[in-house]
């Protein structure tokens, strides 16, 4: 059976702007062929198990030639797979969609084409140039800064583009900019024309460099903008500065690795993009069923002989839950016993499943717990604590301690994701400001993955969700900064505002 290809554009940058179709095709896929440009958050919509295929190419070096990618699509399709070719902006605009198109139309190969929101209108748009305004521009031309040079076999007649009164657009033009330049003010473009050269486009990390056809070229000289690059030149370049959506965050241009699993990072994420900051996520843990479930399945047959459940995490609550609904089980099951929640999130999703905790601690240590205890007579009580197989015996035992008969059961485990292992030393090839730690089992996986290598995390800020995550840390031989003292991602997030701003967390 014939395979299908999806021709997906991945957007500018920003992993909000990738499409829900384009996230639909991703989540079906077998295999992923992604270009260089591709943000790795998007990345992360990628299933585990799903082979994930590298074909990115910059000027001058390239793993795979278009024939090959070509070659690859038609291969994987004939042999049954679904296959994502990921690309960054729109697959036909500069993207080679259409060749790779025509390869897999040749040989009777279907494919759809998944239309991405292009770096041509999103990245001026995202530095406050519109590319049309009324009074200023009506129109507007898109040109690829590759194809600029005059030696090229199919040269741009910078004689028409120079007459055109509209706004120009051109991708991938850093280098060729002097170039450019010369050309229209050759052909009498006028010298003040205002022209912006935009860099990461949509992200965080977005820089605009203004200015004019005589001076842009000096500008940008000594400035250290890399390619990508979209260069804007027209009069609506003189609205960037009332139409910008730039602002002066407390994180601005932080690079913060965020480490949870993949499914929880994305709250953290936007936070941290909301002021300013880059997050680059990194799962480090990824959430699966336990070794075996002998014991937690035993357990969910006697729930009624517990006098206590202690959630410490959202992990156990959900695996807990999927495993008494597998049982045709629902919540009246724990008619009768008290619960407790620790942490807002988990108390906040015990309540999803029509569970009000019983006692939820103003503060999420195993100290602060057990303190919390000494206001209940637990002496003789059975206390069930379903939780991750790797849990400390702390906690477990302070409660022993108080005459509490506890029973620990595993209801999931983590491991490290196959994914972050093959990324891991790329992303640290740009130094880290911020590293968050939102449990002991992502400070381990990670110095694992880096092999315990501490020249990859020099400089770095280490953020903790908590006193646990943060003695493991220490333990591993980290100097720790910050520990949240709200346990939550709102709370890291405050906790590192305040240490940017003052040094120090009060």
């Amino acid at each position: 059976m014939i395979g299908m290809v999806y021709l997906v554009g991945a957007g500018p940058g920003d992993p909000g702007l990738l499409t829900l179709r384009g996230r639909e095709c991703l989540h079906d896929a077998d295999v992923v062929l992604y270009d260089r440009l591709v943000n790795p958050r998007i990345l992360n919509e990628v299933p585990n198990g799903v082979e994930l295929i590298d074909v990115g190419k910059s000027r001058g070096k390239r793993k795979f030639s278009q024939e090959d990618i070509n070659s690859t699509l038609v291969q994987l399709a004939q042999d049954g797979n679904q296959v994502v070719r990921l690309k960054g902006g729109d697959p036909f605009i500069f993207g080679r969609g259409g060749e790779e198109g025509l390869a897999l139309s040749s040989v009777g190969i279907p494919f759809e084409v998944v239309p991405g929101v292009s770096s041509v209108s999103s990245v001026p748009a995202f530095a406050g140039i519109p590319l049309t305004h009324r009074g200023i521009s009506s129109s507007f031309m898109v040109l690829s800064g590759s194809n600029a040079s005059v030696q090229e076999e199919h040269p741009v007649d910078w004689s028409l583009v120079a007459q055109f009164k509209g706004t120009l657009v051109i991708l991938m033009g850093l280098k060729g900019l002097p170039e450019i330049t010369e050309e229209l003010l050759k052909f009498q473009k006028p010298r003040d024309t205002p022209v912006a050269v935009i860099q990461s486009g949509t992200l965080p990390t977005q820089r605009v460099i203004t200015g004019t056809l005589d001076d842009i070229s000096d500008k940008i000289k000594d400035s250290g903008l890399e390619p990508p690059v979209v260069t804007v030149i027209g009069e609506v370049v003189s609205l960037t500065d009332s139409l910008s959506l730039r602002s002066d965050c407390s994180l601005s241009g932080k690079r913060v690795l965020v480490t949870r699993d993949a499914s929880q990072s994305g709250d953290l994420s936007r936070l941290l993009e909301q002021r300013g900051a880059n997050p680059i996520q990194l799962p480090t843990i990824q959430i699966t069923g336990p070794t075996n479930y002998r014991g937690l399945d035993k357990s969910l047959g006697q729930l009624q002989t517990y006098s206590w459940i202690i959630f410490t995490s959202i992990n156990g609550v959900t695996e807990f839950f999927r495993r008494l609904f597998l049982f045709g089980k629902d919540s009246r099951e724990l008619k009768g016993t008290k619960i407790c929640a620790i942490g807002i999130a988990t108390n906040k999703l015990l309540g999803s499943y029509g569970i009000l905790a019983d006692l939820v601690p103003t503060n999420f240590s195993s100290q602060d717990l057990v303190k919390a205890f000494e206001a209940y007579n637990i002496t003789g009580s059975t206390i069930l604590l379903p939780r991750s197989e790797i849990g400390t015996r702390v906690l477990p035992e302070q409660l022993e301690k108080m005459g509490a008969l506890v029973e620990i059961v595993p209801v999931y485990k983590t491991v490290i994701p196959k994914h972050s292992k093959k990324f891991v030393h790329k992303i640290f090839e740009i130094p880290m400001d911020v590293i968050i730690f939102a449990s002991s089992s992502s400070v381990t996986n990670l110095m694992q993955m880096l092999e315990h290598n501490m020249a990859y995390i020099e400089g770095a800020s280490i953020v903790c969700i908590g006193p646990t995550t943060a003695t493991t840390a220490k333990e591993l031989g980290l100097d720790v900064h910050v520990i949240a003292q709200n346990h939550t991602v709102e709370g890291i997030v405050e906790d590192l505002e305040e240490y940017f701003l003052n040094g120090s967390v009060s």
